[in-house]
C-alpha cells in the first residue's frame, strides 16, 4: 500500500520537529487532507510501546503509531473496507527501485508470523514491508510496540500487535536492515489520508494516542510525556491537535478546525496523572525484561 513516509520525507519530519518551518507546496492543496504528526522528544530507545483509539476513519487513512528513524508501524484503512495492521523497514540509501539494492543492501527477514504476508516495496525508498489482514474497529483501543537489537553494522527491529479478541500479543514480523548499528530515534505518530482523490479532504480523520513509553539503552522503562504537533506542507488548515485527560490526539480534513493547539506547538501530559506500563511480551528481542 502506498504511502507518502520516504526517507527524504523523515529528513524533513527531523527539520519539523526541531525548527516548526516548512514551505508550503499548492499541489497538495484540495487534493488529499493534510497529514499531521505527534514527534515525541526522547533518548535513544530499544523498546517503543504505543495505543491507538481510532474515532473517525475514512478509506485511504494510514493511522500510524509507532515511527521511528528507520520505519514505522500501525493501521490502516484500505480500499473498499479492508483493514490492516502495517510494519515496515528501510533498506538504506534514497533509491526507488527495489530491485537496484544490492543484496547486502537489503532488508532481510527474520520472522514472519503466522497469517503475516510479507514483500518488499518501492518509489518511497525501498526498503521491508508486512501486512496482517486484521479488522480493527473504530471506538477500540490497540495496542503497539517495537523492539530494536543491534547486530554489528545491522538492526534488528521487531513489531508486536496485541489481539484483543485473544487477549495475546501476536509477534507479526522482525527485519533486519544495515543501520550501522541504530536503535529507536526520532519517535513519531501520524495520521495520513493516502487516498488523494479530492473526495477524501471532505472525510474527517481523528484519533487519539497515550499511555506511550520507551525503553531505554539501560534497560528503563519512562513515559512519553511530551508530543509536538506538526504537519506536511500541504497549506490547508483544518487540522488540529491537543489532549484530552492522558491522551494525545490528532484530527484531520472535513469540518475540523485548528481551535485547540497551535501548528509547531508542544504539548506535555499532566504529570499528576498516573503512568502505567502494561503487560508487554514476556521475551522481546533484546532480551530486556519490562
Amino acid at each position: 500500500m502506498r504511502s507518502t513516509m520516504t526517507m527524504g520525507w523523515l529528513c524533513g519530519m527531523t527539520l519539523l520537529f526541531m525548527t516548526g518551518v516548512v514551505t508550503a507546496d499548492e499541489k497538495l492543496k484540495g487534493i488529499a487532507c493534510r497529514s499531521v504528526h505527534l514527534g515525541y522528544p526522547a533518548p535513544t530507545a530499544i523498546s517503543f510501546y504505543n495505543e491507538v483509539k481510532i474515532e473517525q476513519s475514512a478509506s485511504g487513512t494510514y493511522f500510524m503509531v509507532c515511527g521511528w528513524s528507520k520505519g514505522y508501524f500501525g493501521i490502516q484503512e484500505q480500499g473498499q473496507g479492508k483493514k490492516v495492521v502495517l510494519f515496515s523497514v528501510w533498506d538504506p540509501g534514497d533509491q526507488n527501485d527495489p530491485k537496484s539494492v544490492k543484496e547486502d543492501q537489503r532488508v532481510k527477514l527474520l520472522h514472519q508470523g503466522e497469517g503475516v504476508r510479507i514483500g518488499r516495496f518501492g518509489n518511497e525508498g525501498t526498503g521491508g514491508q508486512s501486512f496482517f489482514d486484521y479488522d480493527w474497529k473504530v471506538g477500540e483501543t490497540y495496542r503497539f510496540l517495537v523492539t530494536a537489537k543491534a547486530v554489528e553494522n545491522r538492526s534488528e527491529y521487531s513489531g508486536y500487535f496485541f489481539i484483543p479478541e485473544k487477549n495475546e500479543w501476536k509477534h507479526l514480523v522482525t527485519f533486519s536492515t544495515p543501520t550501522g548499528g541504530t536503535l529507536l530515534k526520532g519517535c513519531y505518530s501520524f495520521v495520513e489520508d493516502f487516498k488523494r482523490d479530492k473526495v477524501s479532504t471532505t472525510k474527517t480523520r481523528r484519533a487519539e494516542f497515550g499511555n506511550a513509553w520507551l525503553q531505554t539503552e539501560d534497560g528503563k522503562w519512562q513515559p512519553i510525556v511530551k508530543a509536538k504537533f506538526t504537519a506536511d506542507a500541504n497549506p490547508v488548515l483544518n487540522i488540529d491537535a491537543g489532549i484530552e485527560k492522558d491522551r494525545y490526539f490528532l484530527a484531520t480534513g472535513g469540518d475540523i478546525e485548528n481551535k485547540t493547539i497551535k501548528l509547531w506547538g508542544t504539548m506535555e501530559l499532566d504529570a499528576k496523572l498516573p503512568h502505567q506500563l502494561p503487560d508487554l511480551p514476556t521475551a522481546p528481542p533484546t532480551g530486556a525484561t519490562p
